[in-house]
């Protein structure tokens, strides 16, 4: 496996796949990895023949206030896993490299019908920071397959709307969510958790399965709304966390609230514990 940080390593080994008629696929990450971001590289393994993964703390997607500086920069430990996993290449370079005109460099805009709520209304800035850098990703490496995972479900929908307004001939993959033992979804952010609010974590995705189970058995779902989310909100606190950030029943495609239950659609959720956020989501398919 090799590791590289600057453009002109990358770009060289690149040319030698591309020269010998090779498939490759991108798997970007800010490092710290863990499970789920393993499951995305063994995706990824099984469309192509060689596989990179980007390792790199993106500052334009971190607002005021949020954890660039505390994020955990484990480089060594995330190599280790890679090679193990047999990953082609790790492409892990520093802020400069990548943005080598800091504070003046141009910038790509999320589509602002996906991009406006959820995440993006409580971060502003945050999408525009994520499709930046994986525009940036994208041009360095032009993968043949990029994959992400669900567990940043508006943040797929965001990737997914760049790829196609931007014409970029990327096959983009979703990996399902890894979960813990006790469903927990996997998180580079839960080792922030205390073993109290760990205990807690896992009421998310229960809470989060009753209310989907809620909305496929009842007769008229969109009615009925307003009072189960309530309820779902009110169990979240009930259990031990601080705060809901939201928890919205939206269509998969483009993230408005649901209007026709015969459409696929999905549950979004984010709670606080402590100074922690935890997301998690359910896609729903439409009752036959």
């Amino acid at each position: 496996m090799q590791v590289v940080q600057d453009i002109a390593a990358l770009r060289a080994q690149l040319a030698q796949w591309r020269q010998a008629g090779k498939t490759w696929a991108l798997v970007p990450t800010m490092g710290n990895l863990h499970a789920g971001h393993l499951s995305l590289v063994s995706l990824a393994q099984s469309h192509v023949d060689y596989v990179v993964v980007s390792i790199f703390v993106n500052p334009l997607q971190f607002g005021e206030g949020e954890d660039f500086a505390q994020y955990p920069r484990t480089l060594a430990a995330d190599c280790d896993q890679l090679q193990a996993l047999g990953c082609d290449l790790v492409f892990s370079p520093s802020a400069s490299e990548l943005y080598p005109t800091e504070g003046r460099q141009s910038r790509v805009s999320a589509d602002p019908l996906l991009a406006s709520r959820f995440e993006g209304a409580l971060r502003p800035g945050h999408f525009d920071g994520v499709v930046t850098v994986v525009a940036k990703l994208f041009n360095l490496v032009q993968p043949h397959v990029a994959v992400f995972g669900q567990k940043d479900y508006q943040q797929w929908r965001v990737i997914q709307a760049m790829v196609a307004d931007l014409n970029w001939p990327i096959q983009l993959l979703k990996g399902p969510i890894a979960r813990d033992t006790d469903d927990l979804a996997l998180s580079s952010r839960n080792q922030y958790l205390d073993a109290t609010q760990r205990r807690i974590a896992p009421q998310l995705y229960q809470v989060l399965s009753k209310l989907a189970q809620a909305i496929v058995a009842t007769e008229h779902p969109m009615i009925s709304w307003p009072g189960v989310c309530a309820k779902a909100q009110q169990e979240l606190i009930v259990a031990g966390f601080d705060e809901v950030d939201y928890i919205a029943w939206v269509d998969q495609q483009d993230l408005t609230d649901v209007m026709d239950i015969t459409k696929p659609s999905v549950l979004l959720v984010v709670a606080r514990l402590g100074t922690t956020r935890l997301l998690d989501n359910i896609e729903i398919i439409p009752p036959l």
